[in-house]
């Protein structure tokens, strides 16, 4: 490992990152609120701490290896969760502890969406877009985004793509160069942003409204500048637009690409992901709506466009690791909050902005159980397990079975070690699903807000949140001693 290197590209990407604090300053001049010293102070902070990193080890341009690769994403994200806590701790009227203030950084980064703050609508404006661009930057992520630029800096950046970018298949480029695929991502990111922003403002948000939630929509996050998220706006335009578009976040952005540069929408159907996550979601939706209209307490959920209104938002918005309510989805019968709680443990696509155990996962363990029953009734066959009839080599096969034993290894584990925080049993299991899928909202104390948690259990939440963005392996491979022997 090159340890100066590291030091270097983490000095760089932390100048950089202040400088994506311009805009909040911007947002606050323009309102004139109580943001502007928060983030001037932020901004100086950050900038003095990555030019610190950075003009000890500014000469260090040596080669970076897959071990520098893991090392610089798992104390990047770290470091930026905590220096993008900073605007959160020096506004004194937000009068947050280090805990929860590094926690709303964290959700915001990882587009988890789960939140501390209980009176959203009362915070600058300045803080409000700050929280919605956390989300946005997060969404590809920091270090894929970056990667466009790192080679006009002298930085390798293909070890850099592969330790962040999640999924069994994170190897595959689709176009001949790194920046180049950085670049296009980046621009399919900028293009469907844009034209969420402009739906929902011809939909009836404000500007400020539209671009705010066109960051989170995209992302798959959640964030909203507005106590009762999108059912603020009581428009059920607004909650179809907000559904198209959180489908497309959830879609890989490979599929995205290859659409768009062929002209071909067909490309959509023909992706066997995407496929299978559309059937999913119409699943859940049907289950969903039949339940409410037969049994919810609630008068307004008893006709068919009602509960399909309702139920079709909630599943969508749950499944896809965005956390946006219009509804109280913990209040419903009978199986139905845990149900659509337990959809984030699906998630979206790989190579998405969504969360979750990702889809692709489900198929290759699913069509690899198959394979063995088959194999009991044949056992002399050679079966292997293909996907778009392309064969899966068996360490993908075998990466997909060690990433599930530590996802649900994970889980378990972190739910008990919140547990003995002081946090019931509902709260806890449900509170570490949002945050290791990235869901948000759960059930329990946390059902519309993280506000009552104990700074013990928000570190916990926010470990899980960073250790679920680094697809578990990026971050728990710091953790072993042959990491370091190395």
């Amino acid at each position: 490992m090159h340890l100066s290197v590291t030091q270097r590209i983490l000095g760089l990407l932390i100048i950089s990152f202040s400088i994506t604090l311009l805009p909040p300053i911007c947002v606050s001049l323009w309102y004139q609120d109580d943001g502007l010293t928060a983030f001037i102070i932020a901004f100086c902070v950050m900038f003095t701490i990555g030019v610190l990193l950075w003009l000890p080890a500014r000469k260090a341009k040596k080669e970076l290896h897959l071990h520098d690769g893991f090392l610089i994403t798992a104390i990047f994200w770290t470091v930026l969760s905590v220096v993008g806590a900073l605007p959160f701790l020096f506004l004194s009227d937000m009068d947050l502890t280090i805990a929860q203030a590094v926690f709303e950084s964290v959700s915001g980064f990882t587009t988890t969406g789960a939140t501390v703050i209980k009176h959203i609508d009362d915070l600058p404006q300045s803080i409000l877009y700050y929280r919605q661009q956390l989300q946005w930057l997060g969404g590809l992520g920091i270090i894929v985004l970056a990667v466009a630029v790192l080679p006009m800096l002298g930085i390798g950046g293909m070890q850099l793509y592969r330790a962040e970018t999640p999924g069994p298949m994170r190897d595959e480029k689709f176009t001949p160069r790194l920046e180049n695929t950085a670049k296009t991502l980046l621009y399919i990111y900028i293009i469907l942003t844009i034209a969420c922003a402009l739906s929902y403002w011809l939909a009836g948000m404000s500007l400020f409204d539209a671009i705010g939630h066109s960051y989170s929509t995209i992302a798959t996050g959640g964030f909203s500048t507005h106590d009762e998220s999108l059912g603020y706006f009581k428009s059920p335009v607004i909650e179809g637009i907000a559904m198209f578009f959180i489908i497309l976040g959830s879609l890989n952005f490979t599929v995205h690409f290859v659409a768009w540069n062929k002209l071909d929408l067909g490309y959509y159907w023909r992706d066997v992901q995407g496929r299978v996550f559309i059937y999913i979601v119409l699943f859940l939706i049907v289950v969903t709506v039949i339940t409410l209209m037969l049994h919810s307490e609630d008068t307004k959920h008893h006709s068919f466009w009602s509960a399909l209104r309702y139920g079709s938002f909630e599943v969508i918005s749950i499944i896809s690791s965005t956390g946006y309510a219009i509804d109280d989805f913990s209040t419903w019968p009978l199986f139905l909050p845990i149900l659509i709680l337990g959809s984030g443990f699906i998630g979206g696509c790989v190579g998405s902005t969504a969360g979750g155990f990702r889809v692709i996962r489900f198929i290759l363990l699913y069509k690899q159980a198959i394979r063995e029953i088959m194999r009991l009734i044949h056992t002399n066959a050679v079966i292997m397990v293909k996907i778009d009839n392309k064969k899966i080599p068996d360490s993908v096969s075998q990466a997909v079975w060690g990433f599930t034993f530590l996802y649900i290894f994970s889980y378990v584990f972190l739910s008990i070690l919140f547990m003995a925080t002081g946090a019931d049993a509902m709260t806890a299991f449900s509170g570490i699903a949002a945050t290791l899928n990235m869901t948000g909202p759960g059930l329990g104390d946390v059902t519309e807000h993280y506000g009552e948690i104990g700074n013990a259990g928000l570190w916990i939440l926010s470990f899980t949140m960073l250790l679920a963005r680094l697809e578990i392996f990026t971050l728990l491979v710091l953790l072993t001693p042959a990491f370091w022997r190395r």
